[in-house]
């Protein structure tokens, strides 16, 4: 096990981290939708980090039930397509927010589109407050517009509540030299920078979202979500999946 970072937060590493959920995580084993037990788990883990006074914000993307640049997709108005997949995100962040509720973890969710019957608009002040509170923030529809990827959502909510690390949660440990699928001498990064990143043409978030948390200075751990207890050690501080910091 990798000795922990030092830190002064009560163990913890972090005060206040930006999680981004892919839809895909939620369907388990299945073809699609959303698998009990796999939520069921995720909420486990993010108990975990709340009990550790850890503010949490989530973005959750929508591939699980629709995904506006997929086959489905084919022959669609892209911009029709992309507001599919954000209101696939509202349908995710709402099944969320409900299994945390029965975990008993308070969970607001916020969305970029308004949807006023069903869930808050996003409004940044008030998402603050809610983190302060020990609420668990989830931020549903993206960024609110087409061509825009959750990705993106992630590293324009992170910025915006200043969030210190963006957790990416995929269903591969870490990023790696080339695809460890098809490429059995594929290796695994600890560490990258930014500029490593781009030069060897390593996809960690799309384009626009990278772009965006350089800039911003928000680095970003890319790690499994199916590996049990990769969150806590996270947030303690101790090495895990792929770092990609300035």
């Amino acid at each position: 096990m990798a000795a922990p970072i030092a830190n002064d937060r009560g163990g913890t590493r972090y005060r206040r981290i930006l999680l981004k959920l892919s839809g895909e995580a939620l369907m388990g084993e299945d073809a699609y939708g959303i698998n009990r037990s796999t939520i069921e788990r995720m909420v486990g883990d993010i108990a975990e980090i709340a009990a550790l006074g850890v503010e949490l914000a989530i973005v959750i993307g929508g591939g699980n039930i629709f995904r506006g640049v997929a086959g489905g997709a084919s022959g669609m108005d892209r911009a029709t397509a992309d507001y599919m997949g954000m209101l696939a995100t509202v349908m995710n962040s709402l099944a969320l927010q409900d299994a945390l509720r029965q975990a008993g973890i308070v969970a607001r969710v916020q969305s970029a589109l308004k949807i006023e019957q069903v869930v808050e608009p996003y409004i940044r002040p008030k998402a603050l407050r809610y983190l302060e509170e020990g609420k668990v923030v989830i931020f549903a529809a993206g960024t609110g517009n087409p061509f825009f990827t959750t990705d993106t959502a992630a590293a324009l909510r992170g910025a915006e509540i200043g969030a210190e690390i963006v957790l990416k949660a995929t269903k591969v440990d870490g990023v790696y030299s080339a695809d460890p699928a098809t490429d059995p001498s594929a290796t695994r990064y600890t560490r990258l920078s930014f500029d490593e990143a781009i030069s060897r043409n390593l996809k960690v978030m799309d384009a626009t979202a990278f772009a965006l948390c350089r800039d911003q200075g928000l680095p970003i751990v890319v790690f499994s979500i199916l590996k049990e207890g990769a969150m806590r050690r996270l947030v303690m501080g101790q090495e895990e999946g792929t770092l990609v910091h300035l």
